[in-house]
C-alpha cells in the first residue's frame, strides 16, 4: 500500500535530521545555554548516551513560580521531538511550534493545570530508529527500547539531579506526535511503573503494519493500573490516519481504559498533522494529564 501524505511527511521529518553518524561519546552535558526565547527555557547541549550513538539536546520549562517556591516540588512532563516545542528556530517548520510554554504558563497561571516542569527532548539523525519499537523491512528502525533506556536510566536521572521534579509515577508523564506518539505509547507502556500520563497526538499507527495495536494487546494484561492517556488526531489528517488513531481508541478501550478517566479521545474539528495544529491541543492535553489539584479527580 503506497504511503500517504501524513506518512510521507514524517519520513521526511526524520530525513531531515541525517547526519553522518558520529561514534560514542563519554556522556556529557553542558551548562544551561543563556540564548533561548524566554528566561524560564533552559538548555542543556549535547547529551550523551551509552545506549545510543547521537548526542541529543535538553531543553527544560520551568513554571511561574519555579523560582519564589523554593522548596516545591514539580510533576515533569517529558516531550519528544523536543527542538519543536519552545524555540521557533530550531523547529521542523522554522517559526512554528508547539507554543508549550506559552500555553503552559496561561494554563497554570488560570488554575486549570498544575503547575509542572516540561522536558523537551530533541530528535536526532536517528529519529526514526529510535521512535520506532519494532523495525519495518522496507524502512527499517526499531531502536526505540535503547532510547527507551537512554530516557529512563540517564535523562530522567539527570533532570532529578538538576531540578525540583516529583519522580512517583503519577507525576511522571511522557508526549510526542506521530512517530513521536506512537514511542510514547510504547514506552509508556513498558516502563508502565515510571510513567503515569501519556500524550499521544496524532499517532503514526501505520509503522510496520499497525503492529503497535498488537503490543497493546500484549502488554495490558501486565500492566496493573492503568496511565492516564490523552489521544487524539485531526480530521484533516487524512482518513486512514483518522481510522488508525480510532481503531487504537477502540483497542485502549477494549483493554481497560476508561474513556474520561484513564483515556481521552479526540477528534480535533479542522485539525491537521503539524506543529501549528498539535499546538491548539496542548492546553487541553495538559488540563487532562495534570489537572490543578482542587479539580483532580
Amino acid at each position: 500500500m503506497p504511503l500517504n501524505q501524513n506518512q510521507t511527511n514524517e519520513l521526511n521529518r526524520s530525513a531531515a535530521t541525517e547526519q553522518p553518524v558520529t561514534s560514542p561519546q563519554p556522556a556529557q552535558v553542558e551548562a544551561p545555554h543563556p540564548e533561548t526565547p524566554h528566561a524560564r527555557l533552559h538548555l542543556h547541549s549535547a547529551f550523551a548516551s551509552q545506549y545510543l550513538p547521537d548526542k541529543r539536546d535538553i531543553i527544560v520549562y520551568v513554571p511561574p513560580d519555579y523560582d519564589s517556591e523554593a522548596e516545591r516540588t514539580y510533576p515533569v512532563l517529558y516531550l519528544n521531538d523536543g527542538q519543536n516545542l519552545f524555540d521557533p528556530r530550531t523547529s521542523f517548520i522554522p517559526g512554528r511550534t508547539w507554543e508549550v510554554r506559552e500555553h503552559a504558563d496561561a494554563a497554570i497561571l488560570a488554575a486549570e493545570v498544575e503547575p509542572l516542569i516540561i522536558v523537551g527532548i530533541y530528535n536526532t539523525p536517528a529519529r526514526l530508529a529510535e521512535y520506532t519499537h519494532e523495525r519495518d523491512g522496507k524502512m527499517g528502525g526499531g531502536k526505540a527500547a535503547q532510547y527507551g533506556l537512554t530516557l529512563t536510566e540517564e535523562i530522567l536521572p539527570f533532570i532529578a539531579e538538576r531540578y525540583r521534579v516529583r519522580t512517583d509515577r503519577d507525576s511522571t508523564g511522557l508526549g510526542g506526535s506521530s512517530l513521536g506518539g506512537v514511542v510514547t505509547l510504547y514506552l509508556g507502556l513498558r516502563h508502565a511503573l515510571i510513567f503515569g500520563k501519556l500524550a499521544v497526538l496524532s499517532p503514526s499507527v501505520w509503522w510496520n503494519h499497525k503492529s503497535i495495536l498488537g503490543y497493546v494487546n500484549e502488554r495490558s494484561p501486565e500492566i496493573w493500573d492503568r496511565p492516564r492517556v490523552w489521544l487524539d488526531v485531526g480530521d484533516k489528517e487524512g482518513k486512514r490516519t483518522v481510522d488508525d488513531a480510532e481503531a487504537l481508541n477502540r483497542r485502549l478501550k477494549a483493554n481497560h481504559w476508561a474513556p474520561g478517566k484513564t483515556l481521552h479521545f479526540e477528534k480535533v474539528h479542522g485539525g491537521t498533522h503539524d506543529e501549528g495544529s498539535w499546538a491548539k491541543r496542548v492546553r487541553a492535553m495538559l488540563k487532562f494529564l495534570f489537572p490543578a489539584r482542587n479539580e483532580a479527580k
